[in-house]
C-alpha cells in the first residue's frame, strides 16, 4: 500500500472532525460498491483514519487488558451485529437464540431449528437479516431486523460443512466450506446455490476476509493453498508461506489493505498484502493448543486476536507491532469468535467459557452503528 492510507503528521486535529460523508451501509447499495474505483472506498478509508488515533493506548480506562466480564450461556460460536445494534450470538449447540442489546442487555429467544454442532458463524445480509451458517444443520436459520425467526433450504448439507461466512461485493453471502466438497452462497434476493470450489480437504478453511479489491479469502485451517474467489466468481487457489494442522481460524482486512490470518495453532502469523504477497511474521505467544480463533479490528486500527485456549490477549498494531496483554478468564477453548459495537468494544463471544468477556478500546472517536456493521470490522 502506499503512504496515502497512513496517518498525516496533522492526526491530531484529525481526529478532531466529525465523520461525514459516504461510507458503506447495511442498507445502501454502497456496500456492494465499497472496493470499486469510484472513490467510494477511498472516501471511506478517509473517514475511517480520522477515528484513529496514533499512539493511543487500549489502557481500558487504566485498568489493563480486559474491561470486563458479563453473564452469557455457553455453546455459540462468533456473533454478528444486527441493524438495531444487537448482537447477535450464534447457536452451535444452544437450544435457544441470544443476543447482547446496544446496552449491555443480555436476552434469549426462541430458535425453530435445533441439533448438536448446528451453526458455525453468522453474517449480516444487505437486508439486515441475521444469517447463520450451517455447520451441521440440515436447513438455514435468520433472524430478520424485526426478530422474526425462519428457516430455509440448502442445497448442500454435510457434518461439519461450513465454518464461518462473508458477504462479497454482489451481495452474495458465501458460507465458507471446511468438509464441504463444494461452495454454497446465498444471493441478495434469497436463492440459495451452490458452486465448484479449486480445492477441498479435510478441515479445509475456516472464516473468510473481504480483500480491498473485493476478492474474498477463505483461512486456511487445514488447507495446503489459499483459495479466493474474485468478484466475478472465479474460484482460484495460491501459494501460501505456511501451513500446519489447525493452523488459523478466522481473519481481518487491516486498514493498510493486509489480509491477517488468526493463528490457532500456528507458530507464526500470516498476512496477505493489498498486492496479493504471502508473508509470515512473529508471534508473541504461540500454543498449539489452539491459541486463537478469530479476530476483530479496533477503532485504533490494532487487530486484536480473539481467545480460544490462549492465556494471554495478543494484537498487532496499526504498525505492525505485535503485542500481548492480560485477560480475565483464561479456560481451554473459551471463546470462538468476536463482534466490535458502535461505541469500540469488542465483546469475544465465549465457546465453553463461563462468561463473556469484553474489551474496551479507547476509540479516539466513536463509530456510528452503521459504520461498525462495516466489513470491514467484522469477519467471522
Amino acid at each position: 500500500m502506499t503512504d496515502k492510507f497512513k496517518l498525516s503528521p496533522n492526526w491530531q486535529d484529525e481526529v478532531k472532525i466529525t465523520l461525514s460523508g459516504v461510507y458503506p451501509t447495511e442498507d445502501a447499495n454502497l456496500i456492494t460498491d465499497n472496493v470499486a474505483t469510484d472513490g467510494t472506498r477511498q472516501n471511506y478509508l478517509n473517514l475511517l483514519q480520522k477515528s484513529f488515533k496514533s499512539g493511543v493506548l487500549f489502557d481500558n480506562s487504566g485498568v489493563g487488558g480486559v474491561v470486563s466480564t458479563f453473564t452469557l450461556t455457553q455453546g455459540y460460536i462468533g456473533g454478528v451485529l444486527s441493524v438495531n445494534g444487537d448482537i447477535h450470538c450464534v447457536p452451535y449447540t444452544a437450544s435457544r437464540g441470544q443476543k447482547i442489546s446496544s446496552d449491555g442487555t443480555v436476552s434469549t429467544y426462541s430458535l425453530l431449528y435445533t441439533v448438536s454442532n448446528a451453526y458455525n458463524g453468522g453474517v449480516l445480509a444487505q437486508n439486515g437479516d441475521v444469517y447463520f451458517v450451517p455447520y451441521s444443520a440440515v436447513r438455514g436459520q435468520k433472524v430478520s431486523p424485526s426478530g422474526v425467526v425462519s428457516t430455509y433450504a440448502l442445497q448442500y448439507t454435510t457434518t461439519f460443512a461450513y465454518w464461518g461466512g462473508i458477504l462479497d461485493t454482489n451481495g452474495d453471502i458465501h458460507f465458507v466450506p471446511q468438509n464441504a466438497n463444494r461452495g454454497q452462497k446465498v444471493s441478495a434476493s434469497g436463492t440459495v446455490s451452490t458452486y465448484q470450489l479449486a480445492y477441498t480437504t479435510t478441515g479445509a478453511y475456516a472464516g473468510a476476509v473481504l480483500s480491498a479489491n473485493g476478492e474474498v479469502h477463505f483461512v486456511p485451517q487445514n488447507a495446503a493453498v489459499g483459495q479466493k474467489i474474485s468478484r466475478n466468481g472465479l474460484v482460484s487457489t495460491y501459494q501460501l508461506v505456511y501451513t500446519t494442522t489447525n493452523a488459523y481460524v478466522g481473519g481481518v482486512l487491516s486498514p493498510n489493505g493486509d489480509i491477517h490470518f488468526a493463528p490457532r495453532a500456528a507458530n507464526r502469523g500470516q498476512k496477505i498484502s493489498a498486492n496479493g504477497t504471502v508473508a509470515t511474521y512473529s508471534l508473541v505467544y504461540t500454543t498449539s493448543g489452539g491459541a486463537y480463533a478469530g479476530a476483530v479490528l479496533a477503532p485504533n486500527g490494532d487487530i486484536h486476536f480473539i481467545p480460544n485456549s490462549a492465556n494471554r490477549g495478543q494484537k498487532v498494531s496499526l504498525n505492525d507491532v505485535v503485542s500481548t496483554y492480560s485477560l480475565v478468564y483464561t479456560p481451554s477453548n473459551a471463546s470462538l469468535g468476536g463482534v466490535i459495537a458502535p461505541n469500540g468494544d469488542i465483546y469475544i463471544i465465549n465457546f465453553l467459557a463461563a462468561a463473556g468477556q469484553k474489551i474496551s478500546t479507547l476509540p479516539a472517536q466513536e463509530y456510528s452503528p452503521a459504520l461498525s456493521r462495516s466489513r470491514e470490522f467484522n469477519h467471522t
